[in-house]
């Protein structure tokens, strides 16, 4: 009896440790496969990273202990920082990746001097990434910085390996940016002119001033590492921070800080469901320098077209978003079926009201440009709009209230 037990225990034994041997094979085999797999690193970018941060972190503190830096230096970090920032989110990102207006030359010329600035590629592969971003977004196959791969790779980590290697050089979806003279100027010569911007910048700064390291580390790396950062923001915390009034469709979010640090970027809920649009936040307090300067350019005939989504497409969209958010709330409660469908009687009434009051507007404002407005009629329909402007905005307060009531 004694030795069938030690049998039975070494047999035990010689299996245990057979799954332990297999189980070890099989997670080195793995991890070995994990290695393989994982593309390798893009050694270029990071050493322009890894270079640029460490200089700007240890450097500008230590410089700054030692020498300190003026008013003339933090003014040009400043100018440097917005210029290029708006290089990037009002060329690059609003004219460029999205044709949300027209721009002329010569501001076109200024914005890709910018982008060349900010050091993030040229206007064409910047584009072509961003429009793969919009087309997949959330997508970890197929969207270059998805959210859904983590922080890390949606901020920096999809720019230090190979993992779209395949696109890097296909600009099929840019074709139109390929008919751009200037688009196409810049992609070619894109090196010289980061070199002229970057470096050129700081010295010719410098002989002005008098204080070339001083300059180089403040106006060319910290300059350089913050403009990097505030628009990587986007592609990774406006993905996790923030509200999402418009769509829950995708992971962007609505964030007034990060628009603050962005020039209006941090808006990007509703950038991703109106896309062409080439205002982000819609309203007067939002901050969106980016807006301005597009709008400022309007006036100054150095941008035309503006592309602007209709308001009632808008606030319908907020009112479906808001009702359905609340739907889902009551629904997790008991006897609660009269409040939802009081809500949706308000929901639709709202969405009645405003049908006939854009509907009306729309009407007016074309009869206006084809002159067929004669005095009497004008008079009529001008008061009929008011009626319906009055009844649309009373259903909005009744809206508002019922609304805020559920939440």
């Amino acid at each position: 009896m004694k030795q069938i037990i030690n049998n039975c225990l070494d047999h035990i034994i010689d299996e245990y440790y057979c799954s332990v041997h297999v189980c070890t094979k099989f997670l080195i085999f793995k991890m070995k496969l994990n290695q393989k797999e994982k593309p390798p690193i893009i050694w270029l970018n990071a050493s322009v990273f890894v270079i640029t941060f460490a200089v700007a972190v240890i450097g500008t503190p230590t410089w700054a202990w030692y020498h300190g830096f003026d008013w003339a230096q933090i003014g040009m970090l400043v100018f440097g920082f917005t210029f290029s920032g708006l290089s990037i989110t009002a060329g690059y990102h609003r004219l460029w990746s999205h044709k949300t207006y027209e721009a002329h030359p010569v501001l076109k010329f200024i914005l890709v001097l910018g982008g060349a600035y900010a050091l993030q590629n040229s206007v064409l592969h910047w584009s072509a990434d961003h429009r793969a971003h919009h087309r997949h977004v959330d997508n970890n196959a197929l969207d270059p910085y998805s959210a859904g791969r983590g922080f890390w790779f949606s901020h920096i980590g999809w720019m230090l390996r190979e993992y779209q290697k395949h696109c890097h050089s296909d600009y099929n979806n840019c074709r139109d940016l390929q008919k751009d003279k200037i688009v196409m100027w810049q992609h070619k010569y894109y090196l010289p002119l980061v070199l002229l911007m970057n470096i050129g910048v700081p010295i010719v700064f410098s002989l002005v001033h008098g204080d070339l390291w001083g300059a180089i580390i403040l106006i060319g790396f910290a300059r350089l590492v913050l403009n990097h950062h505030t628009t990587f923001f986007i592609n990774s915390l406006a993905h996790i921070w923030g509200t999402r009034p418009y769509t829950k469709s995708n992971s962007a979010r609505d964030n007034g800080f990060l628009a603050f640090l962005t020039f209006g970027e941090g808006y990007h809920n509703f950038h991703h469901i109106f896309e062409n649009d080439y205002r982000n936040g819609i309203y007067w307090w939002q901050f969106d320098p980016t807006k301005w300067l597009i709008r400022l350019g309007s006036w100054l005939g150095l941008t035309k077209k503006l592309r602007v989504t209709p308001e009632n497409r808008i606030e319908k969209v907020r009112a479906t978003m808001l009702l359905k958010s609340i739907q889902t709330h009551l629904r997790a409660n008991p006897n609660t079926t009269h409040r939802i469908q009081l809500l949706e009687q308000e929901y639709q009434a709202l969405v009645t009201r405003m049908s006939d009051y854009y509907e009306a507007k729309k009407r007016l404002i074309n009869l206006k440009k084809q002159n067929l407005l004669k005095k009497y009629d004008r008079a009529i329909l001008l008061q009929q709009l008011q009626i319906l402007k009055s009844e649309f905005h009373q259903q909005k307060r009744n809206w508002h209230n019922l609304t805020a009531s559920y939440a």
